[in-house]
Order: structure tokens, then C-alpha cells, then sequence
């Protein structure tokens, strides 16, 4: 097995990874490693990669099936990539999500299988803005007061995305309270941008709660923020994190491609 190094960013989780190159395939040995690593740290970011659009779908395998992103978007050739960009090319968006802050969230949580594992590679960045903030479910809940850790056992919260269109029929509801179905770990699953409110309270009470455990699951204890750099590969695992995105200024590009794996519902 090639030598890497896992490096802990220092921050409330994520690491960086050296030593691989990710234009050619990896054997099953080093794949289990970084599975191991990626479970450990939660985040996982690669500098200075060249790879390709091919490339990207064939590491991304490494960790499931990627699938074609819900939303939709122009034809391409690949239709696992999502692209994420404020660029517009005669007159149309050549992506997604523009330049403005996207709030924490968990991704595609408004869907009864959510998104488990996401990647993210960024090949034009913007000088100022634009970071991304990764918060840590894992030991906001952990923190949490025993009698608030009762309270929330059991309660369900829907989901639902701010766009109606992307919404399903039916209301979308996730535990409060994830169990992370690989490390059998407890965490917060609740989020500013996508939970709508606690599906098992009245609104006041529900509301009163839902703004505590948000405040407490995204102070800044909890929380890593990744300045990118073009050539980052970053990796996240949506079952036991949620992230933002920090604005910037709209007349700078900003083009990423994205695969995004979606799993069971949560638990």
C-alpha cells in the first residue's frame, strides 16, 4: 500500500490528505484506510488535485453509487457531476446556487433518503468569500445536558427545502436524534436552511426548541471552516455534519463540480 497522511485540521473535525493522487485508481487497501478516515474525522480534503470529471465519478465509487443530483440542470456528459457556480455563459447559469450564503444544512435532509456522503472539487474560486463551514453533529450532541438529551429522544422533525417544487408530497420527517447507521453514533439532524419544524410539538414550544438545539449545534466550538483552494477535493459525510457556505462577491467566479451519494432514510 502507497504511503498518505491523514492530518487533523486541529478544528472541531476534518482532515487533510497527503500523498495521493487521485488521477489513478487506488488499490483496496488504501480505500479501506481512508473509509476508516473519513468515518474518524468526518471530513476529508485533498490538495492540489488535476483530476477529471471521469476521475471524480471513479473515486467517489470508492464510497458508494453516486447519482444524478435531484435539481435539475443543463445536459452534460456526465451526469453524476453537479455543477455549482454563479457563472453565467450567454445569458444562462452554467450551474447552481449563485453567490449568495447558504445557511447549515444537512444535504438533500428534505428528502426521505437524504444525502449520505458529498464531494466537492473546486476548479475557479474567488478570492475573498465563498469558504465553507462544516459543523460537528457528533459533538454538539455529546455536549448537550442529560435532561435535554431526554427531552429530544424520539422527536421527529420535517424537513422541507425553501424551493416548493423540490419538496415531495408528503412531509418529509427525520429523528431530531440521528443514529450514524456506520459508527452507531448519536447525533443533532437538525438544521437552519432545511428543517421546517418538530413534527411532535405544538409550533411555539417546537420553535422555542428547534432555535436552541440550531444555536447550540452551530457554536462556533463545533465548527471548522475550509478556505478553498483550486485543486481541493473535500469529502463530508452528511449523516453526523451540516455546513454553510459564506457569500462573496458575485462579479468573481466561482466553479465547482459536485457527486453527492444518497442513502436510507435516517434513523
Amino acid at each position: 500500500m502507497d504511503p498518505f497522511e491523514v492530518i487533523p485540521t486541529g478544528g472541531a473535525l476534518g482532515a487533510e490528505v497527503r500523498g495521493l493522487d487521485l488521477r489513478v485508481e487506488l488499490d483496496a487497501d488504501i480505500v479501506r484506510a481512508l473509509r476508516e478516515s473519513f468515518l474518524d474525522h468526518c471530513v476529508l480534503f485533498f490538495r492540489n488535485q488535476l483530476i477529471s470529471q471521469e476521475d471524480l465519478v471513479r473515486f467517489t465509487r470508492y464510497f458508494g453509487e453516486p447519482i444524478p443530483h435531484v435539481r435539475p440542470q443543463p445536459d452534460r456528459p456526465i451526469e453524476e457531476i453537479f455543477v455549482i457556480s454563479n457563472v453565467t455563459e450567454d445569458g444562462k447559469p452554467i450551474g447552481a446556487l449563485g453567490s449568495e450564503e447558504i445557511p447549515f444544512h444537512s444535504d438533500l435532509s428534505y428528502l426521505p433518503a437524504p444525502g449520505t456522503i458529498s464531494m466537492l472539487y473546486a476548479l475557479e474560486i474567488p478570492d475573498e468569500g465563498g469558504e465553507t463551514m462544516w459543523a460537528n453533529g457528533y459533538a454538539s450532541y455529546e455536549a448537550l445536558d442529560h435532561r435535554v438529551k431526554s427531552r429530544i429522544d424520539g422527536l421527529r422533525a420535517v424537513h422541507r427545502h425553501p424551493i416548493d417544487a423540490l419538496n415531495t408530497p408528503e412531509p418529509t420527517m427525520h429523528p431530531v436524534v440521528r443514529t450514524h447507521p456506520e459508527t452507531g453514533r448519536e447525533v443533532i439532524y437538525v438544521s437552519p436552511h432545511l428543517t421546517h419544524h418538530i413534527a411532535d410539538l405544538d409550533l411555539k414550544e417546537g420553535q422555542v426548541l428547534l432555535d436552541e438545539l440550531i444555536a447550540h449545534a452551530t457554536d462556533a466550538r463545533f465548527v471548522w471552516k475550509h478556505r478553498w483552494q483550486v485543486g481541493d477535493l473535500v469529502v463530508w459525510d452528511n449523516r453526523c455534519t451540516m455546513h454553510r457556505r459564506t457569500p462573496f462577491d458575485d462579479r468573481h467566479r466561482r466553479v465547482m463540480w459536485r457527486t453527492q451519494i444518497f442513502g436510507a432514510g435516517a434513523r
